[in-house]
């Protein structure tokens, strides 16, 4: 963050190149943000820092005033900040000024104050502003001139960098955390007690290295965050884990090595069902689709809802296996580089895209169809589908959907009838549980290029 600039300045500097903002950053403000170092190799025409003004936290909307407006076919660097990094605040918040301005929380106020979609009323909210409605630090959104409902907005990842930690005792060392929470598909059959476990992992910081190693772990205690409130569970993101409450176990997953996997669970577009919408459910738009595929060299496609398509981004992630089964990946801050182009309507016939309604992954050997327990929960379930998602999801439900998209897929863009294309998704295509942990469930489908028709 620029500290003493107003906003109107902050977002004219948005708008320069990648080079001349860093050169603007330096001259006006000492802390130049990590993420600017360690990507600052990738060029791009915009930059997105993320900072307490540049962030909304647990939620989508189509209201949200653009942080950075762009052309279509331009790139940007955005960095995230994972929503988890006050599980050790000394390891991935302390010296950080992006990380500390969006994770300030003091008894007078905070940061970033609310957290997720619900209601901010004091006189209605239990456990903080936004009742963690949404749990996401977002970065954005980004306005995409051209871009206008019944368009697809195309989000090419060009480059994953991880955030170092800034405290000087832990120099050029990258940290990360997984929560086992009470929301994880593990909780209710455990062979002890339920219980919350953290774990804090740690990372090479240039890239060079493909693995994360644990480095300790704890069982979560009530928390008393700077309001006052106590927080049994983890109910509320950003509580701030006070370490002397806690029993660390520095004996944990030894001799294991983790592979390293950088990806964003979220990458979305907001959506014209409702004025503002939980993070957590992904959907048509996007959102929390939590496919550990969605990393460097990966192409993602959106259906544009609203004009400018307002894209966001954050969640990042180190590691994560398919199905997320224990509510979290390794949660760790990223700075990507991002090329997005707008493809009108009328240009998606004959291509890969005709009629595309949901979110499509692209790879240099797969196209990978996302399905959902309900495909658009906001217009499936009604006026109370923010709370009914979380209640109603299956597998069997997601696979269902799944089904139905790559059946979708390969008659409209492949040319191919029903018949074969049921024949060709038994013989070919691969099924996974993409995640069980974020209110609408998700299975993904693989279909290889090599064996289309019209790759």
């Amino acid at each position: 963050m620029v500290w003493g600039m107003s906003r109107k300045g902050r977002f004219a500097l948005m708008s320069l190149g990648a080079t001349a903002l860093l050169i603007a950053i330096a001259s006006l403000s000492n802390g130049v943000g990590l993420g600017q170092r360690a990507i600052a190799q990738t060029m791009a025409d915009h930059y997105l820092a993320a900072t307490a003004d540049t962030v909304h936290w647990g939620y989508f909307s189509q209201d949200l005033a653009p942080e950075l407006v762009m052309n279509s076919g331009e790139t940007v660097t955005v960095e995230t900040l994972t929503h988890h990094a006050n599980d050790d605040a000394s390891l991935m918040v302390m010296g950080d000024p992006g990380a500390e301005s969006v994770y300030e929380w003091t008894e007078d106020g905070k940061g970033v104050d609310r957290r997720g979609a619900g209601s901010i009323d004091p006189e209605v909210y239990t456990v903080g502003a936004g009742e963690g409605a949404g749990v996401h630090i977002l970065t954005g959104p980004i306005y995409v001139n051209g871009a206008e409902p019944g368009d697809v907005l195309e989000v090419e990842i060009l480059d994953v960098a991880p955030r170092p930690s800034a405290n000087p005792d832990y120099e050029g060392r990258t940290f990360g955390s997984n929560a086992a929470a009470w929301w994880g598909f593990h909780y209710n059959d455990m062979l002890e007690e339920s219980r919350e476990v953290i774990t804090i992992y740690e990372l090479d910081s240039t890239g060079e290295e493909d693995y994360a190693t644990a480095l300790y772990n704890f069982q979560w205690t009530p928390q008393t965050d700077p309001y006052g409130v106590v927080h049994e569970i983890i109910d509320y993101p950003g509580v701030p884990v006070d370490h002397d409450t806690v029993e660390e176990n520095y004996e944990v997953l030894e001799g294991v090595t983790v592979p390293i996997r950088p990806h964003f669970g979220v990458i979305g577009l907001a959506p014209a069902e409702a004025d503002i919408v939980d993070s957590v459910p992904p959907s048509y738009f996007g959102g929390n689709i939590d496919n550990w595929r969605i990393g460097k060299g990966a192409t993602m496609y959106y259906p544009v809802a609203v004009e400018g398509g307002l894209l966001s981004m954050g969640d990042p992630h180190a590691a994560q296996g398919d199905s997320e089964l224990a509510g979290t990946a390794i949660e760790t801050s990223l700075t990507g580089t991002f090329r997005v182009t707008v493809h009108k309507q009328d240009e998606l016939p004959d291509t890969v895209l005709e009629d595309l309604y949901y979110p499509l992954l692209e790879t240099d050997t797969e196209y990978i169809v996302h399905g959902f327990s309900y495909p658009n929960y906001l217009a499936d379930l009604g006026e109370t589908a923010q709370q009914d998602i979380y209640a109603n999801s299956s597998i069997d439900k997601a696979m269902r959907d799944a089904f139905r998209k790559m059946r979708h897929f390969l008659m409209t863009t492949q040319g191919l009838t029903e018949d074969e294309a049921v024949s060709l998704m038994s013989v070919a295509a691969d099924f996974g549980i993409t995640q069980v942990v974020d209110g609408n469930w998700g299975v993904h489908g693989i279909i290889k290029k090599e064996v289309l028709p019209m790759a």
